[in-house]
């Protein structure tokens, strides 16, 4: 199967789950066809075609709730319940149960590939490593958030840079035109249950953000209160596209609300499931962080040692996990993780080159 036909079998399957965007679902295969680090973005369902055979010597692991979607761009800052900044994992679209290799694998891939589009500078071999050492790290000390106030100085500079600059931030969402259409009951209800008070007024606008759910339907209610702007974001949700790719359709549990109840994570007192629907607030020390917003000159092997870490804050929310990772990490041979990632970059470098080949 061709990368084009797996991407109509899984936009007819994610149709049957949920109502798609179709201009929505055109710009992201426009996108698809900018460069490699967009493209495996975008297409998780084919990596979990394709990882298990290419991989199949790391699929006998210790299994976890996996985050699955995992890249060196699923990352972002939140605020917790006293106000403290936190940095983690970002997105839980597609938590499923998996080995837990798939995530290190997934993640050091996007790493390789960002290198490749020159988002990152690091070396190849040394971003896996830095990538496994802090995963091993985590996993001896059982976990700790990233909590961004008297310790991680180093990561909360490298984040609050000026392009979460406030003004920048509103204006962009301003921009959006306001939503004409009606909104699924569920994602309206899960929008007024996070305003701070009832029968707040603001409008309803459509956001296009991330690449692997574009194309579902996102809607922002923007209003004011208490003298400044607030946001508050719906987001559809379906299955894992691990259930397509692994044959596995009787499967239709959204894991996303267990995997963050679990992990060791200072959790966001805005973000949680309605229904289909993942509503949290937006605000500009509330967002996923891109690469192209970091400043130049940061440690990026710290960063991506970080991410590691936070790789095993999520698989260590699995009951007995912790225990079962370390005894399959002393069997793995030396520079197994890189070279699971040349083979899998290797494979999805030959799917966008196909891609483009016939790109709309």
């Amino acid at each position: 199967m061709n990368i084009q036909k797996a991407t109509r079998l899984y936009e007819h399957w994610l149709g049957d789950e949920l109502e798609l965007i179709r201009a929505d679902i055109r710009h992201k295969h426009q996108m698809m066809a900018s460069g490699e680090f967009p493209f495996f973005r975008a297409t998780f369902y084919r990596w979990m075609q394709l990882w298990p055979e290419a991989c199949s010597d790391l699929t006998d692991a210790p299994m976890v709730l996996a985050v699955g979607d995992l890249h060196v761009e699923n990352f972002g800052t939140w605020r917790d319940q006293e106000g403290r900044l936190v940095w983690g994992v970002n997105d839980f679209d597609e938590a499923f149960p998996l080995p837990w290799t798939n995530d290190l694998v997934r993640l050091a891939t996007s790493a390789h590939l960002a290198v490749r589009s020159a988002h990152l500078s690091i070396g190849r071999k040394e971003a896996c490593d830095s990538i496994l050492a802090g995963y091993e790290e985590a996993l001896e000390a059982g976990g700790k958030p990233f909590v961004l106030a008297e310790q991680h100085g180093w990561l909360r500079n490298v984040l609050l840079n000026k392009l979460r600059d406030p003004v920048r931030f509103w204006k962009k969402l301003d921009s959006l035109t306001t939503w004409q259409s009606s909104i699924p009951r569920e994602a309206r209800v899960g929008l007024q249950h996070l305003l701070p008070e009832p029968g707040l007024k603001g409008r309803i606008v459509h956001r296009i953000a991330g690449l692997g759910s574009l194309g579902r339907q996102r809607f922002v209610a923007l209003s004011n209160w208490g003298g400044g702007q607030i946001a508050r974001e719906a987001k559809a949700l379906a299955p894992s596209a691990c259930c397509m790719a692994l044959a596995q359709p009787q499967k239709t549990k959204i894991y996303y609300q267990e995997i963050i109840d679990n992990a060791v994570r200072v959790p966001d007192p805005f973000v949680g499931v309605h229904g289909k629907w993942i509503v949290r607030r937006l605000a500009p020390d509330c967002t996923r962080v891109e690469l192209a917003d970091l400043p130049e000159g940061h440690d990026e092997s710290a960063l991506l040692q970080a991410m590691g870490y936070e790789t095993a804050n999520i698989h260590l929310g699995t009951k007995g996990a912790q225990r079962a990772i370390a005894s399959d990490l002393k069997k793995r041979p030396k520079g197994w993780l890189h070279r699971a990632v040349k083979r899998m970059a290797r494979i999805v470098m030959a799917d966008w080159s196909d891609w483009r080949a016939v790109a709309p």
